[in-house]
Parts: structure tokens; C-alpha cells; sequence
């Protein structure tokens, strides 16, 4: 039996405004970068991001450039993809990108705008709701706790 299993959740906040782009075979997508903050933490010193190359295709793309801007925090689903490639000058290079399947908002905009820092609160628009995501709230760019402890995790 074979074990095949690529499952990425991300919530952070776009480091630029995502630009919509076309394929050749007219195709959507959008690049961004998402950044993430470490969930810890060591006394004394300032929090820590990663910063996650995320690619999204079709109408996640076009969802994606329409309603999120710089700064915007958002919940992302995906699967890990590795790129290789070669440079202008021959060299071989290689990328790590999440493919996004589900993008959700996290805040209000009313929200965002009085707190770019956090202050997280949970939108769910239409058919941009990760499954299993129910019950979970942001209780920060941290990470997120379930409503009810962290005792009762529903796994």
C-alpha cells in the first residue's frame, strides 16, 4: 500500500496585491506570497514569519484577485508542489509552492482596516469554506483554537 498524502493549511497575510494573469490556453492564475507567523515565540524577542509562495488557478485565482489586497490576512488549503527548472544561464533551480484549493477570507473588512494586525474574525463566503473547517476561529496570526478548549480538538 502505497501512502500518499499532501495536505497544506495556511493562515497568514498577503505580503503584495495579487495580480490576475492568463495562460497561453487562457487559463487563470495568480501568484502571492502569504506570510505566516511562527507559532512560537521566545520571550523578549519579536514574532517571526515565513513567507510561502502560493499559486492558485481558475476561479480560486480570479476569487483571489478580486477580493484580497496587500495586507489582507486569509485561510488557505492546498497541497505542497515542487518546480524544477532551469535559469537563463543553465543553471537547475527549484521552488516550493502551495497549489491553493480553498481560499477563505478570515476578517471582516472593517475588521482589517481597524487592525491590520490581527483581530481575526471568521467570514465564510459562499463555496470559499474549507471542509472540516467548522467550529475552528482565529485567535490570531499565532494560529487558530478551537471555540470550545483546545482539549476538544475534533481529531
Amino acid at each position: 500500500m502505497a501512502l500518499n498524502f499532501n495536505k497544506i493549511m495556511l493562515g497568514g497575510r498577503l505580503t503584495d496585491t495579487p495580480e490576475l494573469k492568463r495562460t497561453s490556453s487562457d487559463i487563470s492564475v495568480t501568484r502571492f506570497t502569504l506570510a505566516v507567523n511562527r507559532r512560537f515565540t521566545k520571550q523578549g524577542e519579536q514574532p517571526q514569519a515565513d513567507f510561502i509562495d502560493v499559486v492558485c488557478w481558475r476561479n480560486t485565482a480570479e476569487f483571489v484577485s478580486k477580493y484580497f489586497t496587500k495586507g489582507s490576512a486569509m485561510f488557505v488549503v492546498g497541497s505542497l508542489q515542487t518546480r524544477v527548472w532551469k535559469d537563463n544561464d543553465g543553471k537547475s533551480r527549484k521552488s516550493v509552492e502551495v497549489v491553493a484549493d480553498e481560499v477563505s477570507f478570515v476578517e471582516s473588512r472593517s475588521s482589517a482596516s481597524a487592525s491590520p494586525s490581527g483581530g481575526y474574525s471568521q467570514i465564510r463566503p459562499e463555496n470559499n469554506v474549507p471542509s472540516g473547517f467548522d467550529g475552528f476561529d482565529f485567535d490570531g496570526p499565532d494560529g487558530f483554537s478551537v471555540g470550545a478548549g483546545d482539549d476538544e480538538l475534533p481529531f
